[in-house]
């Protein structure tokens, strides 16, 4: 696969380093076609690998249904409130953004309308422009001594509220996740709740994506709460500030004045607060330096041809990001987890699939487990739906259809050091398989229901279920000799000494319906069943295939 070549649509204008990087990777043609309408990217995202987009190209789920071969979204920027996530995850796409090229850009446009707020720039400069000489009506209030709430403490709250400081500012933050530990030793008081924050405040800015929780988190009722003069900054999405709540609290006077860089629609059109005095406004240009325009694009270059060429997932939305490192070696797991999902799937054949559970044990705790079971949640869903199913979307599709996946974990090595046993509850009973990885390649199933044994999980193989008595392997064997299959490898488990048993034959091809019907007659052999996997180390079907 060294020489596949994969193909990445680029929708919005990109700075040419980062076009430069996907082609000098000598695998990634691109495809640069800015200005389209949606039916055109919807049209053009049919022979597309990827795409690169930033603000202007919006991914509805109209243009991503049914998109066979598209395979990852990277947005050369922060937000992906113009991405629908649900329908890309649904379709099995990666989401991935570049959280770190425009964070010092944001972060000091954000800190240039703060000063520019406390001080009238916008009022005076206007003022100067037509031809007056006015000190007395923009008189300012300076920052040194006053504090500063940061509603979100990701990248770019963490960068305003460092300069804050240099500007002896106390800073205030409400963030769900940045440990206490973490913002004391950045100088920030720390807390979980939102209305703790809003109503100590002199000014205020918000640094969260746009998500249901953070659409409107300052609204009518917390402005109200807040103190009488207080300052509002937007510098991260349109939204997360209520804009008519906003209008209204200035009007009112008691905001006292806001900076707003972002807008619900964009450009605003018939806005009441860029109309409004004490309001200074920016056409979004938190992002637009030079600096920041080739960071974001080099990164989402880099982002984007990592995950094609080496499967690397870095800054995923809707799935767990992994390094190239880590997927060298979780690759093997990923595999096993697949094959063992493909063989629960074909042996349930007629049963519907209430529940599942994966058990990992030994040095499989280790790795990323939640991908591992969703790569067994794609093999078992993978030959009973129409829809392409694969390591993002599989766990959304089980779910959808009332199909429960656990996962149970345990440091202690038993016979293997490393073991995943899969156990699937269907309308029929229980259906359980265990495998393993001998040196770093070979996956191995160790115990098919209560059956101890040591089969290759790949290939074509013929579950082979019969009473524990003399002669039945010779039965199969003579079978499959007359009609010309060639048995490759064989494994037996059995418990008590003629009881029921169990075998697994690798097959070099497959049976004929005759050779099966005959097997199948003997008086001692109570079912056989054919499973289907990948040849062995045959490529994993994603992160890079569809």
């Amino acid at each position: 696969m060294a020489d596949t070549k994969y193909r990445v649509l680029i929708t919005d204008n990109l700075a040419p380093a980062g076009i430069k990087l996907l082609e000098e990777t000598g695998r990634i043609e691109v495809v640069n076609r800015s200005g389209l309408k949606p039916a055109e990217v919807r049209e053009a995202l049919q022979s597309a690998d990827g795409i690169i987009i930033r603000s202007g190209t919006t991914l509805t789920d109209e243009l991503l249904a049914g998109q066979k071969r598209l395979k990852v979204i990277v947005r050369a920027g922060v937000g992906v409130d113009n991405i629908d996530l649900a329908a890309a995850t649904r379709e099995g796409i990666v989401v991935m953004n570049t959280p770190a090229g425009n964070t010092t850009s944001t972060a000091e446009h954000t800190i240039a309308m703060l000063l520019a707020l406390s001080r009238n720039i916008g009022a005076a400069d206007a003022s100067m422009k037509a031809g007056k000489w006015d000190r007395k009506s923009f008189t300012g209030t300076q920052l040194a001594g006053k504090t500063l709430a940061v509603i979100g403490l990701g990248r770019i709250g963490l960068a305003v509220a460092q300069r804050a400081k240099g500007l002896e500012m106390k800073v205030i933050g409400y963030d769900p996740l940045l440990s206490e530990e973490r913002a004391a030793e950045l100088g920030i008081e720390l807390s979980r709740v939102v209305d703790d924050v809003v109503t100590r405040c002199d000014f205020l800015t918000v640094h969260t994506p746009l998500t249901d929780e953070t659409r409107g988190i300052i609204n009518a009722e917390r402005l109200a709460k807040m103190k009488k003069g207080v300052r509002i900054i937007n510098c991260a999405r349109g939204g997360i500030v209520d804009e008519d709540a906003l209008a209204d609290a200035i009007e009112s006077k008691h905001v006292a004045g806001a900076a707003l860089d972002v807008f619900v629609k964009e450009p605003p059109g018939d806005n009441r607060l860029t109309k409004l005095p004490g309001v200074l406004t920016t056409p979004h240009l938190g992002a637009s330096t030079e600096e920041a325009q080739e960071l974001v694009a080099v990164e989402a270059a880099e982002i984007i041809s990592g995950f094609l060429i080496r499967s690397e997932v870095r800054h995923a939305v809707n799935m767990i990001p992994v390094s190239a490192a880590e997927m060298v070696g979780l690759k093997a797991y990923l595999d096993l987890g697949r094959r063992l999902g493909l063989l629960l799937g074909q042996l349930k054949r007629g049963s519907g699939v209430k529940s599942a559970n994966i058990e990992y044990r030994g040095e499989a705790v280790g790795k990323h487990t939640k991908l591992i079971t969703s790569a067994f949640a794609a093999g078992l869903l993978e030959n009973s739906l129409t829809e392409n199913v694969n390591i993002v979307n599989a766990q959304l599709l089980a779910q959808s259809r009332g199909i429960t996946i656990n996962e149970t974990s345990s440091r202690e090595v038993g016979d293997f050091a490393t073991l995943i046993k899969a156990t699937v509850e269907t309308d029929s009973g229980e259906l359980s398989a265990s495998g393993t990885i001998f040196g770093k390649q070979f996956l191995r199933l160790v115990r098919l229901g209560p059956f101890g044994l040591d089969a290759y999980l790949d290939g074509l193989l013929l579950i082979y279920r019969h009473h524990d008595v003399p002669g039945l392997i010779g039965h199969i064997g003579t079978v499959f000799g007359r009609q010309g299959v060639n048995i490759a490898h064989m494994a037996l488990g059995r418990g008590e000494k003629g009881g029921t048993a169990i075998a697994v034959f690798n097959l070099d091809n497959e049976p004929s319906a005759e050779a099966l019907a005959e097997v199948q007659q003997h008086p001692e052999v109570t079912g056989i069943e054919l499973v289907r996997l990948p040849v062995a180390g045959a490529p994993l079907p994603w992160l890079v295939a569809k």
